[in-house]
Order: structure tokens, then sequence, then C-alpha cells
């Protein structure tokens, strides 16, 4: 059955997380031989191992693992009979494997000149785009894949409707719902990154304004603004967008060093008899 090598590239095209489990060491009698595989991701499930108490439980496993994001590759041993109480009692050991990053929730509050010369920059990133404007004619006529346009009147009913640990880039065309904005996503608080494009001068005049709505001062703080990183010059829209780009990786990369830090490398988790095939 090769269901599973399907699984991951329909998975992958659709930016989807999920792990690969499979059996890599058997004993005595078990539904599968080693090398079997199946595929679960958080609401689906491809392939097989044998069914029973074993496949449930790698799923309840597998899950959790995408439930917390982890990237650790993990071995997991099962005693079929003593454990499980499936009826073959054999023993399996199962390897799962988180299968593709975890990608970046974003979203792009503006579709003006830098925003038009940002998202394309953002759509080749591992990452999920939400374009947000109330002006449709200000969207191109083909949004890259992996970004969806939403057209919203009211802009900052938009915020409420994201993932937590979302990036937030604010660059609209009116500085007054700019503030309503940044009101919004401070509010909220749980964002990864918050960009708000703009002058010094900007930031004092915002600073100021949120103290006055009682916002905590290190709250404020973790607005970027000006964004994007100073060593990349320049004012055209072009350079602009590679400079918040820029910065939205360093963060991105920056929190998934943090996931995957102490990671132990698989070759020190498999028994000697896997670790030399593996060299």
């Amino acid at each position: 059955m090769n269901n599973w090598i399907s699984a991951l590239a329909e998975l992958q095209t659709q930016g989807e997380a999920c792990v690969l489990v499979t059996i890599i060491e058997e004993r005595g009698s078990t539904p599968r031989n080693a090398g079997s595989k199946m595929v679960v991701s958080a609401e689906r499930l491809f392939d097989t191992i044998g069914g029973g108490h074993l496949e449930y439980k790698a799923m309840e496993i597998a899950r959790e693992m995408l439930a917390t994001g982890s990237q650790q590759t993990r071995l997991e041993r099962f005693s079929l009979g003593a454990s499980l109480g499936q009826c073959c009692g054999g023993v399996n050991v199962l390897l799962f494997e988180p299968m593709g990053q975890p990608q970046a929730q974003i979203a792009v509050f503006g579709a003006g000149h830098v925003g038009r010369a940002l998202v394309p920059l953002l759509a080749s990133l591992p990452c999920r785009v939400r374009w947000i404007d109330s002006r449709q004619q200000e969207f191109p006529e083909h949004v890259p894949q992996g970004v969806t346009a939403i057209v919203n009147d009211e802009v900052t009913e938009e915020v409420d409707r994201l993932p937590a640990g979302s990036y937030c880039i604010v660059m609209t065309h009116d500085h007054q719902l700019d503030l309503e904005l940044t009101a919004a996503i401070l509010k909220r608080g749980d964002f990864t990154y918050f960009g708000l494009i703009g002058s010094k001068t900007k930031r004092a005049k915002f600073e100021h304004r949120l103290r006055n709505r009682g916002f905590d001062p290190a709250l404020v703080k973790r607005m970027r603004c000006p964004m994007g990183l100073s060593e990349v010059k320049g004012k055209l829209p072009i350079e602009i967008a590679v400079s918040i780009a820029a910065e939205v990786i360093a963060t991105y990369n920056a929190s998934f060093d943090e996931q995957t830090a102490g990671a132990e490398p698989i070759a020190r988790l498999m028994p000697v008899s896997r670790r030399s095939q593996a060299q």
C-alpha cells in the first residue's frame, strides 16, 4: 500500500503538518511487518500499521505531537499483549517523524504599494498569508498561491479571526485605521510578531495615544515601528518590502530554533542494529 506516499505529497502541497509513523522493529507475532507506515494529520489518517489498539495509541501520540508543535523525532516501544491487550502478543517499536515545518500565519493589513511588493515575498516562504483591505480594487488580479485576499469594510474585525501566534503587519492607507488595528492587536497580545509601518515620529505619537488608552508600555514596546531590518536600506516599495520580509524570516527562524532546541539525533535513539543501517 502506497497511500502514505501520496498522502505526504498532498499534505505538503496543502501546507498541512503531519507525522509519519513507521514500524522499525518487530518481535514475535505482530499485525504488520517492519517498514509498514501510516501518516497522521490533525484530522485524517492515511494507510495503516495494523489497526487495533496499537494504531489508536500511535495516532494519539502523533496528534499530541502536532498539537504541541513538536519537531523532535520520537521512538516508542509497545508490548502488544501486555500493555495494549492485543491477541497477537508481539512487540513493535514505532518511529514518529514530524513532517513539514510549522507554518507561520501572517496577516498583512493593507494592499498599497508596499503591501503589493511584500506579499509575493511572503508567499514564497513556509507560511500562510491573510491579505486584508477594505478596497477590492487595490488587490492585483492574480493573488499568489498560499495567499487569501480578504475584503472587509470593517478591517479591524479580522484581528479577532487570526490564529494565536500570528505575525501581524500593519500598513494601511489611513493612520487612524493603523491606530485602531494596533490597539486591537495589542489587546489580544498573543502575536509572535507585530510590525507597524512608519517613522520614529509615528511611533512616538502612537505610543502616546496608546498610553492614554491604558495600554501597558511593556506590551507596546513589542511593536516594531519602524519595522524591517535597519541594515536593508532604501525607500522604494520593494526595498521596504525586502527589509520587512527579512525581519519576519529572522523572527520565524528564531522561533523555530526554540521549538527544536534539545532535539536528540535519531541515531542516538536507535538500537545498535538499526543505527548501523542509518549511517
